[in-house]
C-alpha cells in the first residue's frame, strides 16, 4: 500500500495533516475548522482535487468544532471530487462537530465512516 505524508499545514487552532493510503489522499484536520482556519484545509482539498486525487477521506477524530465556514469548505471540496467522478468520505466525527452536519442535513450528502480502516476499506467511491 502506497503509504506517506503529503504535508502538513498549521495555525495556531487547526493542524491539517496530508497523506496517501492506497487510492485514497486522507486529509486529517485536528482542532477547531471556523471562518479564520477555513483556507488551512480548503487549500490542501483543493490541491488534491487539482492533482486528480478524487476519492479523499476526511478524518475527522481530531476535529473539535466545525461552523458554517468549515462546512462549505467540505462541501464545496464534495462537489468538486463528485464532479470529477470521486467522493469526499467523513470518518469519526466527534458528536459536537457531527451535529452541525444533521442540523444542517449535510449528514445525508457525504458518505460516512466510523473509522478510518472502514473507508480505506470501502474503495467503491
Amino acid at each position: 500500500m502506497d503509504r506517506g505524508t503529503v504535508g502538513s499545514a498549521q495555525s495556531g487552532r487547526l493542524l491539517v495533516e496530508v497523506r496517501k493510503e492506497g487510492a485514497s489522499a486522507v486529509v486529517t484536520p485536528a482542532g477547531e475548522l471556523d471562518h479564520h482556519t477555513a483556507d488551512l484545509l480548503r487549500e490542501p482539498l483543493e490541491e488534491l482535487l487539482d492533482k486528480g486525487h478524487t476519492r479523499l477521506v476526511v478524518d475527522c477524530s481530531r476535529l473539535e468544532f466545525c461552523d458554517s465556514t468549515g462546512l462549505n469548505v467540505l462541501l464545496g471540496a464534495r462537489l468538486k471530487a463528485e464532479n470529477a467522478g470521486g467522493a469526499v468520505h467523513l470518518v469519526a466525527m466527534l458528536p459536537v462537530v457531527a451535529r452541525v452536519f444533521e442540523i444542517t442535513g449535510a449528514d445525508s450528502v457525504f458518505t460516512l465512516h466510523e473509522t478510518l480502516a472502514d473507508a480505506l476499506a470501502d474503495e467503491s467511491g
